[in-house]
């Protein structure tokens, strides 16, 4: 098993709360990262009809059999309703550690979670592996295989092509699942607005836009963008601004939170395709920045991340808010450091306030002699 660096806030958890949630997408390792930090722990699934009639019908009976020695419960959005009565199990005994839940659907599961066990629960995200889970330093593949390739664990196992086990879970899980969830019968309009997503990954969002090449309403566009969000498919970047009444009033960027996932999406079905791709740039910008949200959410930290722009269409495109001040990153596909990517950094540190640092992440293959230009630190994609 390849380490997870969640692992070890789980334990720290499970020390001090009687219960641990792992949310996150389907198949991005959930299962197999709890079992191996709780070894010790019985394993129960609830994606198993038998165990989920159970849980549904006599859920004191099932959760008698777990009452001396807790249990790691798999998939426990099957049966949010077994949570309230978890709540009274470990009011009764608040030993910390006791039960390890997971669960996919975030938006079914965190409402009850909420709920129910409020104050009686640590809750981490485990989103697909990021870069270093996936190899080990100086072991990645060539970017563009990386980047079509993606990182969810399935895909990285598997001797099938990406693009063929990404399929499957673009068929079972989003067609279908999902699907499911917004009770949407229309599968065409709703396969179209997928696709069209991934082809906006890494762009300024425009509901309006988005809703009328996919046929469909704004408000429609809406509710189907935020399921998928809660599901970990997508996520929308914020504009920073100092003034958050100004903020709410600019369109997010959106981006896929796995780029395998967005090419298989897209059609693209070989690193070659990729790298003389018309999104080529949107996709290695959505690489980094998906880096970015995992690193965060490894770390159990809050988000902090942004990008600017402003009405004379200056952009930088990742502003980290941190206790030092602002730390700004900018994003290029190519190889070979040009001059003119370091205008802009140097433009908007002027405009905003505390900026403790300017970077750019690039698509070169080996570390980059000097490594600081003009007070900007320049990156390749395997370093940053």
């Amino acid at each position: 098993m390849k380490p997870r660096m969640l692992k070890s806030k789980l334990l720290a958890w499970a020390e001090a709360l009687p219960v641990v949630t792992v949310t996150g997408p389907r198949q991005s390792g959930k299962t197999t990262l709890c079992r191996d930090a709780f070894p010790g722990k019985p394993y129960v699934s609830l994606e198993d009809f038998d165990n989920r009639v159970m849980a549904q019908t006599d859920p004191r009976g099932f959760l008698s059999r777990f009452a001396g020695t807790g249990a790691v419960i798999d998939e426990v959005q099957n049966v949010p309703g077994i949570l309230s009565y978890l709540q009274t199990l470990v009011d009764g005994d608040p030993k910390p550690g006791r039960f390890i839940l997971t669960g996919s659907q975030n938006l079914l599961l965190m409402d009850a979670v909420s709920q129910s066990l409020a104050g009686r629960t640590a809750v981490g995200t485990l989103l697909p592996f990021s870069l270093r889970e996936a190899y080990g330093p100086g072991m990645e593949p060539p970017l563009w295989e990386t980047i079509q390739r993606g990182f969810y664990p399935r895909v990285l196992t598997t001797p099938l092509p990406p693009s063929e086990t990404l399929s499957f879970y673009v068929s079972t899980y989003l067609e279908r699942d999902v699907r499911a969830l917004l009770r949407i019968g229309d599968y065409v309009r709703f396969s179209t607005f997928l696709r069209l997503c991934a082809g906006r990954t890494g762009q300024i969002l425009n509901l309006s836009d988005l809703a009328a090449d996919a046929g469909i309403s704004v408000n429609t566009a809406k509710s189907w963008l935020s399921v998928l969000e809660t599901a970990y498919i997508v996520r929308r970047l914020r504009p920073w601004s100092a003034n958050i009444g100004r903020q709410l009033a600019k369109s997010p960027k959106l981006y896929f939170l796995d780029t395998g996932l967005a090419c298989c999406l897209l059609g693209i079905d070989s690193p070659g395709v990729l790298e003389t791709h018309p999104l080529r740039g949107a996709l290695f910008e959505t690489f980094v920045v998906a880096e970015r949200w995992k690193r965060l959410a490894n770390a159990a930290r809050p988000d902090n991340l942004f990008y600017y722009r402003d009405s004379k269409k200056r952009e930088i495109d990742l502003v980290e808010e941190t206790p030092d001040g602002l730390a700004l990153t900018e994003i290029k596909s190519g190889a070979t450091v040009a001059s003119d990517w370091f205008a802009p950094l140097e433009e908007v540190a002027e405009l905003l306030p505390r900026v403790r640092s300017r970077g750019i992440v690039c698509g070169a293959d080996s570390p980059l002699p000097p490594p600081t230009v003009r007070a900007t630190t320049v990156h390749s994609w395997r370093q940053f």
